[in-house]
């Protein structure tokens, strides 16, 4: 099943540690299945952020194929990953490119974690570029089935002991 993620371009008072107020603008990413869902969700998920109020700025369709979270990773990046297949009717190389996002601490980082998102792949690919993205936060999109099927991988892996 295919994903559309949405880039979601939120302004709010934001309080930092000195406990100084600043407007600030960020970016967030969620998946939806059109812009009016985007704009619920995002609206739920700044509820849970600030008690501010908030304007939503802009809402668009980014152009991730997927996206890849890591563990003790904290900035997201935008790898630019192209596909290499040969055109069996005329015999050359076609290339595709696709954009990942995938987190990590720096490039180096980023660029170890494209390849492990990539090792499945059958074909021929290179990274030819990864950038700092500024994407804040991702919020996919859960129907809490994911917890139940989870719950029940423990009892069946529990019941076979």
């Amino acid at each position: 099943m295919s994903v559309t993620w949405y880039e979601c371009k939120v302004k709010y008072t934001k309080r930092h540690e000195t406990g100084e107020q600043k407007l600030t603008t960020e970016i967030y990413l969620l998946d939806a299945v059109s812009f009016t869902e985007a704009e619920a969700r995002i609206s739920e998920e700044m509820g849970k952020i600030t008690s501010e109020d908030f304007r939503i700025m802009n809402i668009k369709v980014a152009n991730f194929s997927e996206v890849h979270p890591f563990e003790n990773s904290d900035r997201w990046f935008k790898s630019k990953v192209c596909l290499v297949a040969m055109d069996e009717e005329s015999g050359k190389e076609k290339k595709t490119n696709i954009y990942l996002l995938v987190q990590g601490n720096d490039v180096k980082e980023a660029f170890e974690n494209t390849s492990k998102a990539m090792e499945d792949t059958m074909g021929d690919y290179s990274i030819p570029a990864i950038a700092e993205s500024p994407i804040v936060d991702v919020f996919p999109y859960f129907t809490g089935e994911e917890e139940q099927l989870e719950k029940f991988n423990v009892l069946e892996s529990a019941e076979s002991v």
